[in-house]
């Protein structure tokens, strides 16, 4: 089982690693013995997400790259393979977000929603958030005939939910091009997989879940009650479905699939 799940060969590029859940991925993979490059725009938190790691015993260091720019991540794809002493072989791709007025309110009119609003949610979920990242650092993993590509898409692009229309549709988006990818590049050695976090409390949508006083909001409650485990994910409880994606022996065979973490939400039809 440690030779199965051993990340020592490799070098992992988290993309959104300053993020909550992008963050706790590279921890997850760095205590599995990657060498973790940390991508993201925010380099106080990615430089404190890197030091969790080192300080953990890994090797971690941050990048700076705007995902939505080929030749920011191009550039950060060199210093990387020149720090690391290699190209990426695992790619976590952990950006994304939505727009609120992306989002439609309640009694609200899809008619009205703002295209810039739209262009703008797909932009940073499917172009910055899969798109570049992957051709950017796949032709390495393809020039060395192995890797595996992450993309971290989520249940509202399984299942439709109501109100954030633009996110659910470019979430969708993710998943088809990962099985499209999958099959592009099922021969060269790249693996191409997604993961679909349930609902997991983070900085982006907290107050959509909670009320001031810790108690469920109207949303949190339907959620929780439409959830057969009746709570929230946990950020920890990603790390173990990305370190097995990464791993090239423990996955092998494993491409072109979507996985759901999410307490059961998705087997609930009614």
């Amino acid at each position: 089982m440690k030779d199965l799940f051993n990340l020592n060969e490799d070098v992992a590029v988290v993309i959104g690693g300053t993020g909550e859940l992008g963050g706790i991925m590279a921890e997850a993979l760095g205590s599995a013995g990657a060498k973790v490059a940390v991508v993201g725009r925010n380099a106080e938190r990615g430089n404190a997400r890197a030091g969790r790691i080192t300080e953990a015993g890994g090797e971690a260091k941050f990048f700076a790259a705007d995902g939505l720019s080929s030749e920011s991540l191009d550039a950060a794809r060199q210093e990387i393979k020149n720090w690391a002493g290699g190209p990426a072989s695992v790619l976590v791709n952990a950006a994304g977000g939505n727009r609120p007025d992306a989002t439609i309110p309640p009694g609200g009119d899809y008619c009205k929603l703002p295209l810039d609003a739209w262009r703008d949610v797909f932009d940073l979920n499917l172009v910055g958030g899969a798109l570049l990242p992957s051709q950017i650092f796949g032709r390495d993993m393809i020039d060395a005939g192995v890797g595996s590509v992450i993309n971290i898409a989520s249940m509202s692009g399984m299942i439709p939910l109501s109100r954030v229309v633009a996110y659910s549709a470019a979430k969708a988006a993710v998943i088809n091009l990962t099985q499209w990818l999958a099959r592009e590049w099922a021969m060269t050695g790249v693996r191409v997989n997604a993961i679909s976090p349930g609902f997991f409390p983070a900085e982006q949508n907290r107050k959509l879940l909670f009320n001031d006083d810790g108690s469920y909001t109207e949303r949190g409650g339907q959620i929780i009650g439409h959830t057969p485990m009746a709570r929230f994910g946990k950020p920890e409880e990603l790390a173990g479905v990305v370190t097995w994606l990464a791993c090239r022996r423990a996955a092998s065979f494993v491409t072109g699939q979507n996985i759901a973490v999410d307490g059961g939400f998705a087997s609930v039809t009614i």
